[in-house]
């Protein structure tokens, strides 16, 4: 084993104006770029294995784009597939790269960025230089908060709204752990930082301008903390059931459409800044190992009844057609049948020295994040959502019977019973043969 070896680059991915843009029930389209979107992309060498990883800018990177994308850097840097996870941030002021709700798929997008995800990724091996490595973790309970509530009624409710007097308390936990993974020369400069919390996303009330969210943000931010130009890279988590809004206390005051989406980014990379310079100089190691495991496992989607598809045929067919609520979802459910009922789906365990690193392919509850967090055999482990594709939710067991809308069956909220168990199984497992 070699001393361990590190590279960066970043591809800007922004669409084009006019785009279809997904996240809302309703389609809007882009009118205005506040900031870029890019694919930043890491790569790691211990002299024998490569792997690395490219988080986008996005709101999920099917399958279909990261399989083409994972071929290219192949054929580019002759890395195989399971070497490298792919992940959306899931902003929800991007490119419709698959469609939603009411929101059609921007056609063409995916096909035309997967090959500059390949490039960020080959660019960054052909950057390789020697690097030490060290990981931490801060607290950002204040920003995290589960959007799921119990109600008087005995409901469950999202987003109930702030102060309701019908809200009894949230439906699950969060996770409010930031991880950090640093990256920095053997003469102590900053290479990269590459951090992960459970946080759906910030917003802001532009609509149908582009922006990368508070993650690239948090990007900014952390570079001022550090004085320096590096990769800063916030990597989303277990977030299906969490956001920042605290329903417990009024909302806050807002003094521009952007300023939650700065004051979290601040927040959490001031924690972020706090946390490295915790670190100590024997944290940073030059000898790590370096491994990873992907495994495709049974992904067995919920289907409507055809009782249940009948009456949605019904309504979708109906005059009028009437872009409600109910006729969305109506649509969802006709729409979703001449989809496949069963595929695949990627689990994906990564190694780096001591810290694991868990893929999973989806909007995955934080409760199932905290089971594969307290299972694993790493000293740390992070969890990274939407890697390598997207199934959508991936709610409990327990919160499927609560019902509410990450449990309502359309296009993104297909997986069934028993899926927490098999991912978190699967990658408890995968840490432990790549540990």
């Amino acid at each position: 084993m070699a001393s361990l070896q590190a590279g960066t680059a970043t591809v800007d991915i922004t669409p084009r104006l006019g785009c279809h843009m997904c996240g809302y029930f309703t389609d809007r389209l882009a009118d205005h770029i506040h900031d870029p979107l890019h694919a930043k992309a890491l790569a790691l060498s211990d002299g024998e294995t490569t792997i690395g990883l490219v988080i986008c800018d996005l709101i999920v990177v099917p399958a279909a784009v990261v399989d083409v994308a994972k071929a290219r850097i192949h054929e580019l840097v002759g890395v195989p597939p399971e070497n490298v996870l792919i992940a959306g941030t899931h902003t929800h002021t991007g490119p419709a790269i698959r469609g939603a709700l009411g929101t059609p798929m921007e056609e063409g997008y995916g096909e035309a960025i997967a090959p500059k995800i390949a490039d960020a990724f080959a660019m960054a091996v052909r950057k390789m230089q020697p690097a030490q490595m060290a990981f931490a973790s801060g607290d950002c309970r204040e920003e995290v908060h589960n959007r799921r509530w119990h109600m008087k009624d005995g409901s469950v409710q999202m987003n109930p709204g702030y102060l309701n007097p019908d809200a009894v308390e949230p439906a699950g936990p969060t996770d409010p752990q930031l991880g950090l993974l640093v990256l920095r020369t053997p003469e102590r400069q900053p290479i990269a930082a590459l951090a992960n919390l459970g946080l759906h996303y910030v917003g802001s009330s532009q609509g149908t301008w582009i922006s990368a969210d508070y993650f690239a943000a948090f990007g900014q931010a952390l570079q001022r903390c550090a004085g320096a130009e590096l990769l800063a890279v916030m990597a989303n988590g277990c977030f299906g059931d969490i956001n920042n809004c605290d329903f417990s206390r009024p909302a806050r005051q807002e003094t521009h459409p952007y300023s939650a989406i700065e004051r979290v980014a601040n927040v959490v990379a001031a924690e972020a800044w706090k946390a490295w310079n915790l670190l100590r100089e024997e944290d940073f190691q030059s000898e790590v190992d370096l491994g990873a495991r992907l495994e495709l496992v049974p992904f067995k989607a919920r289907c409507p009844s055809a009782e249940e598809l009948a009456q949605a045929k019904a309504l979708y067919e109906a005059e009028g057609k009437p872009a409600d609520a109910d006729w969305l979802y109506a649509r969802e459910l006709v729409l979703l049948s001449d989809d496949p009922a069963e595929w695949e789906v990627p689990i994906h365990a990564m190694r780096i020295g001591d810290l694991g690193l868990v893929g999973l392919p989806g909007e995955v509850f934080t409760e199932i994040g905290l089971d594969i967090k307290a299972r694993s055999p790493f000293a740390q482990t992070m969890n990274l959502g939407l890697a390598n594709d997207s199934v959508g939710y991936v709610a409990t067991d327990k919160a499927l019977d609560e019902g509410s809308y990450e449990t309502k069956l359309c296009r993104h909220v297909r997986a069934p019973k028993g899926t927490e168990k098999l991912w978190a199984d699967t990658a408890v497992r995968l840490l432990g043969e790549v540990r």
